[in-house]
C-alpha cells in the first residue's frame, strides 16, 4: 500500500520555485569568478542550505579559497580565514582575554574574539594543525558556540566551516580524527580543470578584466531557504531506505555486502543518515520538486559518506576506495 503524503499547496510549490531560482542565480554569479567546479559549488551551497560544514580536498592552486571567499561575498556574510600551521594555538582561532586598564586605572579582562566569530570560516589546510588546535573547532561546528575561560559565547548565525586539505602532501600533517570528520556534512573533491577551463582561467586572470560585484542573497533569505528545504516532507520509505544504507556500511550487520565485511573497519554514523536525508531534500528543492526521492539520495551518497567509512588495513593495502565500497552498498540495498 502506498504511504500517504500530504499534498503540497500552490504556495509551497511557488516558494520552492522561487528558492530554486534564487540559488541558480547565485550559482551563475559565482561562476563569473570561479571557472568550472560546478559540482563543488553545488556541494558547498547544499552544505550551507543544510546548515552543515564542508571539507574540500584538492591540490593547491585550484581556487578553493577563491570559491569560498566569493560565496561569502555573494551571500553578504562575514568571512574569516585561518591558515592552519603546526604552531597555531586554539586561542588563535577562538580568541583570548587581554588585560586592560580603564580611565580610572582599574584593571580588568576583556575577551577579544578570534576569527571563528564569522559567518563563513575558511580553515585552510586544516590537517596541518595539531590535534589540540583541530579540536578547538569541535564545539563550534556542532553547537555553534565556544567555551573559553568558563564562559560560553554563541557564534554568529548562520555559521559555516569550510575546510581544505591537500591529499598529496602528508609530511608534517595530522589526519583529522573520526569525530571531527563526522562533523563535516560533505566531503568534496576539487578536480583539476579541463583544457578549456584552464584557458578561461588564463583569460580572466592575466588581463585587465574587473572582478564582478557579487550580492545575490543575504543572511535572512539564506535562513528562509534553509527552513523551506527542511520543511519538505520525506516519505517513511525513504527514511527506511537511508537507514538500511547506513547500516549496510557496518561490517557487523546482516545486510552488509561482502566488500564491507572484508574491507571496512567501521561504517557511517547517524550523522551520515541525517546528511543523506537533508541533502536529498535540498536536491529535490533545487530541482523544483516537493518530495525527495531515492535518486536524490544516491546523487549525494559519495559526498555524504566517503569520509564517514573507515577502511581496515586490508582495504587500504589493496587500494579499495570508499567510493567503490559505497557503490556496492548502493547496488546491494534496494528501496521498498
Amino acid at each position: 500500500m502506498a504511504e500517504p503524503i500530504t499534498a503540497p499547496s500552490d504556495s509551497s510549490l511557488q516558494a520552492i520555485q522561487d528558492a530554486a531560482r534564487d540559488v541558480e542565480a547565485l550559482t551563475r554569479e559565482l561562476q563569473q569568478i570561479v571557472v568550472g567546479q560546478r559540482t563543488t559549488l553545488s556541494g558547498i551551497i547544499t552544505c550551507m542550505l543544510a546548515g552543515g560544514h564542508a571539507l574540500l580536498e584538492g591540490v593547491p592552486g585550484l581556487g578553493k579559497t577563491l570559491m569560498i571567499r566569493a560565496l561569502a561575498r555573494a551571500v553578504q556574510l562575514k568571512f574569516s580565514r585561518v591558515q592552519f600551521t603546526p604552531d597555531l594555538m586554539p586561542a588563535d582561532i577562538l580568541g583570548t582575554s587581554i588585560l586592560i586598564h580603564d580611565s580610572d586605572g582599574v584593571r580588568g579582562l576583556r575577551f577579544e574574539p578570534g576569527p571563528v566569530f564569522a559567518n563563513v570560516l575558511l580553515a585552510d589546510e586544516i590537517n596541518r594543525a595539531t590535534p589540540k588546535t583541530q579540536s578547538a573547532l569541535l564545539e563550534a561546528m556542532e553547537e555553534k558556540q565556544i567555551t573559553t575561560n568558563g564562559a560560553t559565547r554563541p557564534l554568529p548565525d548562520p555559521f559555516f566551516v569550510l575546510a581544505t586539505q591537500n591529499p598529496l602532501e602528508q609530511e608534517g600533517t595530522y589526519p583529522l580524527p573520526e569525530a571531527q570528520l563526522d562533523r563535516f556534512f560533505f566531503k568534496l573533491q576539487v578536480e583539476f580543470p579541463s583544457e578549456a577551463e584552464l584557458v578561461e582561467i588564463l583569460n580572466r586572470t592575466t588581463g585587465t578584466q574587473a572582478e564582478p560585484s557579487l550580492a545575490r542573497l543575504d543572511g535572512a533569505r539564506l535562513r528562509e531557504i534553509q527552513g523551506l528545504c527542511r520543511s519538505l516532507p520525506a516519505p517513511p520509505s525513504l527514511h527506511r531506505y537511508v537507514a538500511r544504507l547506513v547500516r549496510a556500511t557496518h561490517p557487523g550487520t546482516p545486510d552488509a555486502p561482502p566488500m564491507v565485511k572484508k574491507f571496512i573497519r567501521y561504517g557511517a554514523s547517524p550523522r551520515g543518515a541525517q546528511a543523506l536525508v537533508m541533502a536529498a531534500k535540498i536536491q529535490a528543492a533545487l530541482n523544483e520538486r516537493l518530495f525527495p526521492s531515492v535518486e536524490d539520495v544516491r546523487e549525494v551518497l559519495f559526498a555524504a559518506l566517503t569520509h564517514r567509512v573507515a577502511r581496515n588495513f586490508e582495504g587500504e593495502a589493496e587500494g579499495v576506495t570508499p567510493e567503490a565500497i559505497l557503490e556496492e552498498v548502493s547496488a546491494h540495498i534496494r528501496p521498498d
